[in-house]
């Protein structure tokens, strides 16, 4: 049975006609039982045994592995008890020991050196696991003077290879950070560690009738601060925007252990009081400091949701046509607007396993959107969304549409879109993930000039695609027999090069990690980079944090022993 993993949101349940080719589960029959919902959750990193890679990380960069000090036994002896010295006193239930702080054991080390895509994959011998800042700072601290590398992970949930060592970088893991510290709703802030699951914070919020300003399909894996340091998007950002504007305060550790409180736990909205540094550490995935709490600002949620799954003949035009009125008419109450493809919706219908595909045909296209609905929605003949879909289907009869009914068929549809990752992850033995920031008008030609290029090359390959398309943000997978060079070899940099002629980026919301550190010479300008670097030698001075992502230490001209 394929494990598919699906949100679980609180939905309004709606009982009221809809017009016009709208139909509901089952047909318009409004007492038809809901359908049947997967409720498995994919634990990411957690595989068992894994497939050594064709590709490690090594191949992606351009020096060899870096002058960093070797750990022996008494570092490892030395940084384990530093980690279990600074455990809570008195300690909540028995006091902390070596297994408790730390992971030696090859097959249980195996999961953390391996990240989620299985291409990438370090040779750490030591993980530490501690649950405090300054556990943190002392490992740093010791780190930093021993000149050991270190590769800070939380929910390793990434598709780069941002977040496992190179080589044999020490592993530290924020997941026993787990705290939610506090819940301000005269505020409406929400104060929690870094290894703070995504899924946990958002049920925090939700129970007490709030909205978490992000939402992943990993969000029951993904940890906040990996969401941080990678600047992840997600579904809500056509709602809530950027993590930069949403994120309060922060703590972080520098390489050297030094603690910044950047505003960690602050109610106000506005300090104009100096450089506002947290930024320097949202999305730069661990390079210049690690991440261990952050407030973040919430929102009180909608008081229901309807979720509504469209499918449209086509062109592309015809989805950017129901976006913009989707703006126009949903305005504030759009909580998101996803596509997929014929071909990602062809791989959902090939799996007999659950996935109930509600709409009849093919279509070209499927737009997936949900919209938050007020307080006085009950008493309206008909909601904004039901609204829109109306004008919608009334203007191109072509158009088939479904409507969640409960909070088991909102659950259904919006398990299709977060499905897609893993049934990728499982449809050939290469694969090649592209997630690409694109304007609208060359949103999907982007994809077609891809397969276009693919068969000019004679390489038999299938394209899947969907994403977030309200911000521009396209994730275009390819899968094939070929071994993944040759694909690789095919694409890049000719796509990078195209999203960059069309004014994109090559990176929307996944990182840089080790997959594309050549991707920000080819998008940032020589005196960019270089204030990357001076920003990388100033607060890393030996490069021993993250090594080899982002700002390669060796570029920042970091001193080596």
């Amino acid at each position: 049975m394929l494990t598919q993993f699906l949100l679980h949101r609180v939905r309004s349940v709606l009982d009221k006609p809809t017009l016009g080719p709208v139909r509901t589960f089952g047909g318009g029959n409004r007492s038809t039982s809901p359908v049947d919902v997967l409720r498995t959750t994919l634990t990411f990193g957690q595989f068992g045994l894994f497939r050594r890679p064709h590709n490690t990380g090594t191949k992606f960069i351009r020096e060899l592995q870096g002058n960093y000090a070797k750990l022996t036994e008494k570092d490892i002896a030395t940084l384990v008890e530093l980690a279990r010295s600074a455990e809570p006193q008195p300690p909540p239930t028995t006091p902390a020991t070596a297994a408790t702080v730390s992971i030696t054991s090859p097959d249980q080390l195996r999961s953390y050196n391996t990240d989620w895509t299985g291409e990438f994959h370090g040779n750490a011998s030591l993980c530490l696991r501690p649950s405090t800042v300054a556990g943190v700072a002392s490992i740093l601290a010791y780190c930093h003077e021993r000149n050991l590398a270190v590769t800070p992970q939380g929910g390793n949930t990434g598709l780069v290879g941002g977040s496992v060592p190179v080589f044999d970088e020490i592993i530290l893991s924020l997941s026993r950070m787990n705290r939610i510290l506090e819940f301000d709703e005269e505020h409406s802030t929400i104060t929690v560690e870094a290894g703070v699951t995504l899924g946990r914070a958002e049920q925090h919020c939700r129970e007490r009738g709030f909205c978490f300003p992000l939402d992943l399909g990993a969000k029951d894996s993904c940890q906040i601060g990996g969401n941080l340091s990678t600047n992840a998007g997600g579904s809500r950002y056509v709602r809530y925007g950027s993590l930069h504007g949403t994120v309060l305060g922060l703590e972080a550790v520098l390489a050297d252990g030094t603690i910044l409180d950047l505003g960690v736990g602050r109610k106000v909205r506005k300090d104009n009081t100096g450089y506002d540094l947290k930024h320097l550490f949202i999305g730069a995935e661990g390079t210049l400091g690690i991440i261990t709490k952050a407030t973040l600002s919430c929102s009180p949620a909608p008081t229901g949701t309807q979720v509504a799954l469209a499918g449209l003949p086509g062109p592309f035009e015809q989805v950017r046509w129901w976006l913009r009125e989707a703006r126009r008419s949903l305005n504030a109450h759009l909580c998101a607007f996803e596509f997929m493809d014929n071909d990602a919706m062809t791989l959902l219908r090939a799996h007999g396993d659950g996935f109930g595909v509600p709409l009849q045909g093919s279509h070209a296209f499927y737009v997936l959107i949900e919209c938050g609905t007020a307080a006085d929605t009950e008493h309206r003949a008909l909601s904004p969304l039901e609204t829109y879909l109306d004008a919608m289907t009334r203007a191109d009869p072509r158009v088939d549409v479904i409507m969640a009914q409960d909070l088991s068929q909102s659950a259904h549809l919006w398990g299709l879109r977060e499905s897609l990752p893993e049934l990728v992850r499982r449809s050939g033995p290469s694969i090649l993930k592209y997630d690409l920031s694109l304007p609208l008008p060359s949103f999907y030609g982007t994809v077609e000039a891809v397969r276009e290029r693919l068969r000019q090359h004679k390489l038999d390959a299938r394209t899947f695609s969907w994403g977030h398309v309200a911000d521009g943000n396209l994730h275009l997978n390819v899968s094939s027999e070929h071994p993944r060079d040759m694909l690789r070899s095919t694409l890049e940099p000719w796509l990078y090069d195209v999203v960059q002629q069309h004014g994109g980026s090559g990176s929307a919301e996944h990182g840089i990690g080790v997959l594309k550190t050549r991707l920000l010479e080819r998008g940032k300008r020589p005196e960019v980079l270089q204030l990357m670097r001076r920003f990388k030698a100033l607060l890393d001075p030996k490069g021993i944090l993250n090594p080899y992502k982002m700002v390669d230490a060796g570029d920042a001209g970091c001193r080596r022993p």
